[in-house]
């Protein structure tokens, strides 16, 4: 019997590059991977008593739980270390034989990144790091149609943030930090550093054959994959084309504030460098009034949970179906 492949996990925001940096360490013949597979953020989540809200009562399902892995003879690690084989397993069976390493690359597993290191203490972390403007440019033209959306992204752009720097920083000694601005102008150097880390030979053709890496399932970058069959630096510069209302890059001056100086850091920027980048960018009227009737919906939105809202109306005709989620 083989052995089983090394958990390998890929932590960034979305929109910073990560399906490219999948594609590439895909097309090494040890490293399997599916497009993105989520599978841990129920488990994980089933140690944390804020984050869900459901019908079963998920702060009663933690208590319960708790109650439950202090009757196991290891306590809690006995549990986590049962989410941990049954992970392991769902990657050896999603891997061909012979596969050293599974890739996990799910842009939402920065909510949970440090519990994952702390869970599969053999596995390799890379964090993939891109300039935050670049970030929320494409975040709008992706999923907005370059309208104003992030309202329904702030888990990534904040907690996403706050999360993944403190995990680098609490183990750095364990993870091998990617900016996406290397990858795309320094390849060969960058890749070259990741391999080592992963301890593999790296093979520069690599940047040539991930074209031809076809990553199945719903989620993941079909925009990307269409555009990019090479590894290309055209999209370090469209941020500002986005980003050029008064509206937009007031949001974006205060949010580098709020990243601040030292985060900025960590990551590979320089605050100064960004906002005065942003603030040379020439000024457009364009989609002002959009965004601020967007930006009044996005907050009307988030205190309402108009999905929740919707989906208890539809079930008025039956009341005794309607519940209040905890």
């Amino acid at each position: 019997m083989s052995a089983r492949p090394t958990p390998l996990f890929l932590f960034s925001l979305p929109r910073s590059g990560s399906t490219l940096a999948q594609r590439i360490l895909a097309a090494h013949g040890g490293i399997a991977t599916t497009s993105e597979p989520w599978i841990l953020l129920p488990y994980l989540y089933t140690l944390r008593e804020n984050g869900i809200y459901a019908e079963y009562n998920h702060r009663s399902l933690i208590l319960a739980i708790e109650d439950f892995y202090e009757m196991l003879p290891g306590g809690r690690e006995d549990y986590v270390a049962e989410i941990r084989e049954f992970a392991l397993r769902l990657y050896d069976k999603a891997s061909p034989d012979g596969t050293r390493y599974f890739l996990d690359k799910t842009p939402r597993y920065h909510l949970v990144s440090d519990e994952i290191v702390a869970t599969f203490p053999e596995g390799k972390h890379l964090v993939l790091w891109r300039n935050p403007l670049a970030v929320v440019a494409s975040i709008m033209e992706t999923w907005g149609d370059a309208k104003w959306n992030l309202y329904r992204f702030k888990v990534d752009l904040f907690d996403g943030i706050e999360n993944l720097v403190r995990t680098y920083e609490r183990h750095s000694d364990r993870i091998h930090a990617i900016r996406y601005e290397e990858i795309v102008t320094k390849p060969e150097e960058a890749w070259g550093e990741v391999f080592r880390y992963l301890e593999m030979p790296f093979d520069r053709s690599a940047l040539e054959l991930f074209g031809a890496v076809r990553l199945g399932g719903r989620k993941g970058d079909p925009s990307g994959v269409k555009r990019y069959g090479r590894v290309s630096s055209e999209p370090l510069e469209g941020w500002k084309r986005t980003l050029d209302n008064p509206v937009r890059k007031g949001w974006c001056r205060r949010y580098l504030h709020w990243i601040g100086r030292d985060r900025l850091a960590i990551m590979g920027y320089d605050l100064d460098d960004l906002v005065a980048d942003l603030d040379s960018l020439p000024t457009s009227y364009r989609r002002v009034g959009s965004d601020v009737g967007r930006g009044c919906w996005g907050l009307l939105r988030d205190l309402s949970e108009p999905k929740i809202l919707r989906q208890k109306l539809q079930k008025l005709p039956a009341w005794n179906r309607i519940h209040v989620h905890k």
